[in-house]
């Protein structure tokens, strides 16, 4: 079976993205939920109840009395827009049940859903590392092998500059965070005077805010102080202009789908290519570094856009001595592991 998605498939996904990015939410109620009137001393009072998977099956929310009209047209209202999620979230299942492309672990995806809901992609944040790589897979229409490995690190970066540009800012990210799981907490680390770049939370749920470092060495894992990210800073990283430039839009697959920002594919496989050699060998990380590289050139490939994947690696070439060394190591060092899909597709 060819791993690139029937026509039938691919709509599906334009389609969710479509309806995610139009979806209108409310701000205090899951569309997973409902409303429901309880009835005290002959008044109707309307509740809102999450969804069993939200929270506790007894919890419910006070909204206000069932014969205040301007209430009554909030609920009609949530109405249309629970009936639309309801529809997205049948065609995530299709995609992840039929396309057998990935969707992340519940956890994940709710920790993703909650900063989007936050307003963290509209300020121009973009998610980065496996979790932006499994999402490859909706953006280029092929089902892309080694997506399923689940992982709990969620990172997102940002430029600097586009932070205190937009002058905007989410909610404090501490509390986004406790949203979805109370036991999150900021992971303490030097020079972070400016806040918290990392959180965890029990059973090794990670999430780590990035910003590109263009000044020296010197600033490395020193965070940066980042006004739109609601308290939190962001740790500085080398060639990470390089991976955050051109950002496309996709949708993860979890619930009724997700809308992100990730990096351009032919970005993020030469990406891997230079931090590959920059890992310390046997760790693991810089097999699997090589790995989605390796991977993506064979999507890239097989979707006609090897032209892109060239694009981007002339322009990584011209970074400067350091980056050709980095991307010739990698590349030797795949051609060594009989992973020759990134050179065909340079050659």
């Amino acid at each position: 079976m060819s791993a690139r998605l029937d026509i039938a498939y691919a709509t599906l996904v334009a389609e969710l993205l479509d309806r995610c990015l139009d979806a209108q939410f409310d701000a205090d109620f899951d569309e997973a939920g409902s409303f429901i009137k309880v009835k005290s001393k002959d008044r109707q009072y309307w509740y809102y109840k999450p969804s069993l998977r939200g929270g506790a099956a007894d919890k419910r929310v006070y909204v206000g009395p069932a014969d205040d009209a301007a209430i009554n047209r909030r609920v009609e209202k949530f109405k249309t827009y629970k009936n639309d999620f309801q529809a997205r979230r049948r065609i995530v299942s299709t995609l992840v049940r039929e396309a057998r492309l990935f969707a992340p672990e519940q956890r994940v995806g709710d920790v993703v859903e909650a900063v989007w809901k936050a307003g963290l992609f509209r300020l121009r944040a973009c998610l980065v590392g496996t979790i932006a790589f499994q999402t490859y897979g909706t953006v280029l229409g092929y089902r892309m092998s080694g997506a399923s490995l689940q992982t709990g690190d969620i990172d997102l970066a940002l430029f600097h500059s586009i932070s205190v540009a937009v002058e905007d800012t989410i909610p404090p990210v501490l509390d986004v965070l406790k949203g979805v799981d109370e036991s999150f907490r900021p992971i303490p680390q030097l020079g972070d005077e400016a806040g918290p770049s990392r959180f965890k939370a029990d059973q090794g749920l990670r999430v780590e805010f990035l910003t590109p470092n263009r000044g020296s060495d010197d600033h490395a894992d020193k965070p940066a102080a980042m006004p739109s990210l609601g308290g939190a800073s962001a740790t500085p990283l080398r060639f990470l202009d390089f991976l955050l430039r051109d950002p496309v839009r996709t949708v993860l697959l979890h619930k009724g789908g997700v809308p992100v920002l990730v990096p351009d594919p032919s970005r993020y496989a030469v990406h891997k290519l230079i931090v590959a050699a920059r890992r310390k060998i046997g760790t693991g990380k810089d097999l699997k570094d090589l790995e989605q590289a390796a991977k993506l050139a064979t999507a890239l490939q097989a979707t006609g856009r090897t032209a892109d994947l060239k694009d981007a690696y002339r322009e990584a070439r011209d970074g400067g001595a350091a980056w050709r060394e980095a991307l010739d190591a990698s590349l030797f060092r795949l051609d060594r592991l009989g992973l020759k899909s990134m050179s065909d597709a340079l050659a």
